[in-house]
């Protein structure tokens, strides 16, 4: 069977592509798409989307499971507040970057999961909930073209999600090594140690073992590792996915409310919440992996942000099949944060934010918009696959 593939990206790194079509070569996967703002990832490239025939990857959906936009148009206009007050009350009602909450946070609400998960909410999870985490995930205050103010909300499951990926990361890489064969292999090479020794070699072999395996895991755990979704490891990683992506959309919802709080709890007149970290399984056991892209479908309301220059835009999905029904997540990187540390100026930096109340300073370049690719550009190159229905321009940004 002819394999579906569609890339949308203009620019895009030799690795993205190579991560990409390493991809496609296996059986289970039968089509992908790259969207606009694709680059290189973890196994996968952040912006891909892949679909599986009855298998699932932890990697291609990475590890900030759920992680995604929530936008809020609230009934006030931006002349009415006083930005510099908001900005130092967000800061100190919600933590930010590697900060945590002083008491658990209730999260009773939550989905089953396994006991392994439960351990990390309870452990983790319940401490992190309603809280930003760092890199670029930020709360935005904007206007759209009615001059109404705009609640933007980029965060994601924090370390209970991560945690959870790198379980089930493992568990696949693990699965993939043949420890029979090495089994066997070490046997042949100490046959006369068995024979003379055999209690002492059963316990060599399983040193040698766990030794191979530990190895192995620590230079292949991000690779194209996957379950059979009927398996009870793909059954348990679904569960636990699924938890997490409930996990995320809580988390910026509790967010959400410290800001209405904030701001005197006022009208919302819509709300959109859209992952782009997830995996999901229809009827026929198929898998459809989005690692840093926005679901599309017809009539469907998403969000792409763009840098923390120039905001964010609302879309409808026009349901494209070449694209799996999906969207950019975002602008997409087109410098490493290493790459934007060495090379951007920071008085540009300084200068593209002058006009906006933000927290930005020296330490967060690798945040800057140049290190973005051009968000006007990306969103010429999916006119196929959203209309644009808003633009949200920033006017307050607080970056984790």
């Amino acid at each position: 069977m002819m394999k579906k593939i569609k890339i949308y990206a203009e620019i895009l790194e030799d690795e993205a592509l190579e991560q990409f079509n390493t991809a496609m070569c296996l059986p289970c996967n039968i089509s992908g798409a790259l969207m606009p703002d694709a680059h290189t990832g973890y196994t996968l490239p952040i912006g891909a989307v892949i679909k599986s025939d009855k298998m699932i990857f932890p990697a291609y959906v990475g590890y900030d499971i759920g992680c995604g936009m929530c936008a809020v148009k609230l009934d006030i206009t931006s002349k009415e507040l006083d930005l510099h007050a908001i900005k130092e009350a967000i800061l100190r009602d919600i933590p930010i970057g590697h900060h945590k909450q002083q008491e658990a946070q209730s999260c009773d609400d939550l989905p089953p999961c396994t006991d392994f998960a439960k351990t990390v909410l309870d452990s983790i999870g319940k401490f992190q909930l309603g809280t930003l985490g760092g890199g670029n995930h930020f709360i935005e205050l904007g206007v759209g073209s009615d001059k109404k103010l705009w609640i933007v909300i980029h965060s994601g499951s924090r370390g209970f999600g991560k945690i959870i990926a790198e379980h089930y990361m493992k568990l696949a890489c693990a699965k993939s090594i043949d420890t029979s064969e090495l089994g066997n292999q070490f046997e042949v090479k100490n046959s006369n140690f068995k024979e003379h020794n055999p209690q002492k070699f059963e316990d060599a072999k399983a040193k040698f073992l766990q030794k191979e395996l530990e190895k192995h895991l620590k230079t292949n755990l991000e690779g194209h590792y996957g379950f059979s979704i009927d398996s009870s490891e793909g059954l348990e990683y679904i569960k636990d996915m699924n938890c997490a992506l409930e996990f995320a959309l809580k988390n910026r919802k509790k967010m959400i409310e410290k800001i209405k709080n904030i701001l005197g709890n006022l009208k919302e007149l819509l709300f959109i919440n859209k992952n782009h970290n997830h995996a999901i399984i229809d009827e026929d056991g198929f898998v459809l992996h989005r690692k840093g892209a926005t679901g599309a479908e017809t009539g469907e309301y998403g969000v792409i942000p763009g840098n923390m220059k120039d905001g964010s835009f609302v879309v409808i999905g026009k349901g494209c099949e070449d694209s799996l029904c999906s969207s950019s997540h975002g602008a997409g990187r087109v410098l490493s944060r290493m790459q934007a540390k060495k090379t951007l100026s920071l008085d540009e930096f300084h200068n593209d934010m002058v006009n906006i109340i933000t927290n930005h300073s020296d330490e967060t370049i690798d945040e800057a918009p140049k290190a973005y690719k051009n968000i006007f550009e990306v969103m010429e190159l999916q006119k196929d696959l959203v209309d644009v229905v808003e633009h949200i321009r920033p006017i307050l940004n607080i970056k984790g």
